[in-house]
């Protein structure tokens, strides 16, 4: 290393700083939108809120479980440090180079391209709409040229150092977090008794849209199970990403205690906000709106209920400042990941360096390059599938990983023990892997490619291994 670079991070993240980042992680894009499709998939209030009460739930479960993995190694690098721990470097290296090629990169670009489809909003140009190049089937759109410049600019404040993206998420988060539940309060306060009861008068009635005929068809067995899993797909999109703490744990101040209770705190209030909105738009909107809002524009139509015309206006800028504060927390936690593969010989060695400013601007700046030619590609709806089943996978890896390391390393210090163990972790992977063999069996396309980006990996580790 040369002299004037700092050889390890600064912790300078205290308990508020991890909740909002986990907090300001999760909350992107996906509750002002998801449940438009989850409406059309299921077709009523019940399951609607059946299906984030169950999200919401095993999401906690999964971050509570993760208490242990992050008292046990409070170091930057997180899930992937604790897969290495648990099954070894070739398992380590599938989830950090699934983790550059799709999880990470894959959710800035589709959060990037939130941010811009919602700036059309306020300034018409910067719409999907407006091509500004074309080559062959290639359309470069002025929304895809406004996520990249915005990924650019969080990259490159997150290159300044730790501080100012710290003060940049709280802050964010801080106004998301009022802005939502002032968003909710106003939705009760014009919440219209018609609509409600209307909503919830066959609350468990299954049934799905046909959106070329607009007519609902009764679903149940097999066709409700891969609904309910269709349906899952949104949900689960909008509570990932919370484990983004964990990366960035060799920055925070008493790790062993405030990356497990930001993970609990964060997971927590982000489920309970969640579960609140879909009762709010239940409460303003017919279940018929929810489903056709224009875009899936959801939280849009509900906004124009409440407010009337500058509705729009006041959800454009709600979801330009989620999706801002959203995507700095996911570039600042990413290239921890990069940086402390790397530090292993699994990544490339720039990457594992630190620069004055005591950040991994190398890995950053990587990471910047591949989430900007995600948002070419213009596919994020998916995207998102892409993302979901590969962080599912990863997610059951890691909770089973604490079963692995009791027996593996009985005697390691655990400041902190999985809560409900051996019960709740082991009813979250079961969970969680009806919900992988439901995606891959209704969305064999996108599921399984990302399944196949994954696997790819492996071929790869023993490439670059050879040559080490």
């Amino acid at each position: 290393m040369e002299e004037n670079k700092p050889e390890e991070f600064k912790r300078e993240l205290g308990l508020l700083d991890g909740t909002m980042l986990v907090v300001g992680s999760m909350i992107g894009s996906g509750i002002f939108i998801v449940s438009s499709d989850m409406v059309r998939q299921l077709g009523s209030a019940g399951w609607l809120i059946a299906m984030w009460v169950l999200t919401g739930f095993i999401t906690v479960i999964a971050a509570v479980s993760y208490g242990e993995l992050s008292a046990m190694f409070p170091k930057a690098g997180g899930q992937y440090v604790y897969i290495k721990e648990a099954y070894g470097k070739l398992i380590g290296f599938l989830y950090g180079w699934s983790f550059f090629a799709v999880i990470q990169t894959g959710t800035i670009a589709a959060v990037g391209v939130a941010f811009s489809k919602f700036a059309a909003y306020l300034y018409s140009p910067v719409s999907e709409k407006n091509i500004i190049y074309e080559l062959g089937d290639f359309k470069l759109s002025a929304a895809q040229i406004v996520s990249i410049i915005t990924i650019i600019l969080l990259s490159y404040i997150n290159s300044r150092g730790v501080k100012n993206s710290k003060i940049l998420q709280t802050v964010l988060t801080v106004i998301k977090i009022a802005s939502i539940f002032g968003l909710i309060i106003f939705g009760f306060v014009a919440a219209k008794s018609e609509v409600w009861d209307a909503n919830w008068a066959n609350a468990w009635t299954s049934q799905s849209l046909n959106t070329d005929t607009g007519s609902w068809l009764p679903i149940s067995g097999v066709a409700l199970i891969s609904a309910m899993s269709a349906a899952l797909v949104g949900s689960l999109f909008s509570s990932v990403a919370w484990e983004g703490v964990t990366f960035i744990a060799g920055e925070i101040k008493n790790p062993k205690r405030n990356v497990g209770l930001s993970l609990f705190l964060g997971t927590l209030i982000v489920s309970c906000i969640y579960i609140l909105a879909n009762v709010m738009y239940l409460a303003v909107v017919p279940l018929q709106d929810i489903a056709t809002a224009e875009s899936d524009r959801v939280a849009v139509v509900a906004s124009q209920n409440i407010f009337g015309n500058i509705g729009t206006l006041i959800i454009a800028l709600m979801i330009m400042i989620s999706t801002f504060a959203c995507n700095n927390g996911l570039i600042m936690t990413g290239a921890r990941v990069y940086y402390t593969m790397a530090q292993d010989g699994l990544f490339f060695k720039k990457a594992s360096h630190l620069n004055k400013a005591s950040v991994p601007a190398w890995a950053l700046w990587a990471q910047c390059f591949w989430a900007s030619a995600l948002c070419l590609t213009g596919k994020y709806g998916d995207l998102l599938d892409f993302v979901v089943i590969i962080v599912l996978i990863f997610y059951i890896l890691t909770i089973y990983g604490i079963f692995v390391l009791r027996k593996k390393m009985p005697d390691a210090e655990r400041p902190y023990r999985a809560f409900g163990y051996p019960f709740l972790p082991a009813l979250y992977i079961l969970i969680a892997i009806a919900i992988c063999i439901a995606l891959l069996y209704t969305k064999p396309s996108t599921c399984g490619w990302g399944v196949f980006i994954m696997l790819i990996g492996i071929p790869i580790y023993y490439l670059t291994k050879s040559k080490e």
